[in-house]
């Protein structure tokens, strides 16, 4: 008897580190639950970054672990057109894999993915499942990108309407997020009684544990670290959603505040965003480090940090977003200091006392969290505390993909009747 199928879409080249770490795991938990997977994604410079020989030793390597990988050309100017027609070439291939492979559910990672699958529903009749990474419109309003209100604002909303009305299931990321965009809804049901799972980005637990074998002093040596520094670490981008200027802030004071501070800084964008800030604010070359680093060596790299940072820009498009950042402190046993307003960061933060949230970003409210994450890091329970957290709400197999199973299941019986 073949497994019941699914085809997921993802307008991300399969090499981005998104689909490595968000996508590819998540797929092998339904794999390993008997699905057969079929992914779809869009490679950017197609025939120059991926010759014949390493498509085919990537469909290889990937048809080994269950999953039939299929990619098209992604297009990015003149932008609009470009999406468009990236939009009308995804749908029609989309459904021709549906016919082709008796797929029985076609799965879209966000709105552009979601206009393919909507248009495949309507070509195959097959039950859409909506992924929804985040409020899309709203997201480029506040990265200033669109005006509030403006026609393309007015035109990607009454798109998302009609995305929403043609999906089966939905995955949300956030609580917030569900209660937004399913008003009036139950817990794991909208309005309509459509399924709807809250599915927060999740981490391996399994690479994080694997790393307890690593001590603490053993983790410091390799970076040339003495053990009695403080390490304050951040992992992730540079920029844009992320507060820079404000998380240097924090790290200098925390500097001037006690000199035995080290800050590590793992990040695939330029170091010199942080670099120069922290300089210009006095922290000495030799105790900081930016470091570009390969995902599977994160875990070794946190196992010698004492405390973590994350703040991202808080504003309406973030109540959607789950920063996998935070779960991977956490797996790690690290308290963290956050700001306010990013998901359910707060209530997951405060509610299960593994860090100390920033409500104003200021001076006065840096040293306060600089003196809460202290008391946290004597708190003998805390990094226990920590990753039990990790292991309760962002595991990527007791809920990532049980999650998704679930999900799968409820839309499957649905369309059966």
């Amino acid at each position: 008897m073949m497994p019941t199928s699914t085809l997921y879409i993802c307008y991300f080249g399969l090499r981005e580190p998104l689909v490595q770490t968000q996508v590819l795991p998540y797929l092998r938990q339904l794999v390993a639950a008997g699905f057969g997977v079929h992914l779809l994604t869009f490679e950017p410079d197609l025939r120059e970054r991926w010759t014949t020989e390493a498509t085919e030793a990537q469909r290889l390597e990937l048809a080994a672990e269950g999953i039939g990988w299929h990619a098209l050309a992604y297009h990015k100017r003149p932008s609009l057109p470009a999406t468009l027609y990236d939009i009308a070439a995804g749908a029609r291939f989309s459904a021709r894999l549906v016919r082709r492979h008796g797929i029985r559910l076609i799965h879209a990672r966000s709105h552009v993915a979601a206009a393919m699958g909507a248009a495949a529903k309507r070509l195959t009749g097959r039950p859409l499942v909506f992924d929804i990474r985040g409020f899309f419109p709203e997201e480029y309003v506040d990265a200033g990108v669109w005006p509030a209100g403006g026609r393309l604002f007015r035109l990607a909303k009454r798109v998302e309407r009609r995305l929403l009305e043609a999906s089966d299931g939905f995955v949300v990321l956030t609580e917030k997020a569900r209660e937004i965009l399913f008003p009036g809804g139950t817990e794991g049901h909208d309005a309509r009684g459509r399924p709807v799972e809250v599915i927060p980005c999740c981490v391996d637990m399994g690479r994080f544990g694997a790393a307890e074998a690593l001590t603490k002093a053993e983790a410091r040596r390799e970076l040339g670290l003495a053990d009695e520094r403080r390490v304050m670490v951040y992992v992730g981008a540079l920029g844009g959603w992320y507060l820079t200027g404000e998380m240097a802030d924090l790290l200098a004071l925390a500097h001037a505040e006690q000199a035995r501070t080290f800050s590590l800084i793992l990040t695939q964008s330029p170091p010199e965003m942080i670099a120069d800030a922290l300089r210009e604010r006095g922290v000495a070359e030799a105790s900081f480090l930016v470091r570009r680093v390969a995902p599977a060596d994160i875990p070794r790299y946190l196992k010698a940090a004492d405390a973590a940072v994350s703040f991202i820009k808080p504003c309406y498009s973030k109540l959607s977003s789950s920063p996998t950042k935070l779960a991977e402190y956490l797996a790690s046993g690290l308290p963290v200091i956050c700001n306010a307003g990013v998901g359910d960061v707060d209530a997951v933060v405060e509610g299960d006392r593994v860090g100390v949230v920033v409500r104003e970003l200021s001076r006065e409210s840096y040293r306060a969290a600089l003196a809460g994450v202290e008391t946290l890091r004597r708190d003998p329970d805390t990094s226990a505390r920590c990753r039990d957290t990790a292991a309760r709400r962002f595991d990527l197999e007791t809920v990532g993909g049980a999650r998704y199973r679930r999900l799968y299941e409820r839309v499957l019986a649905k369309s059966r009747k």
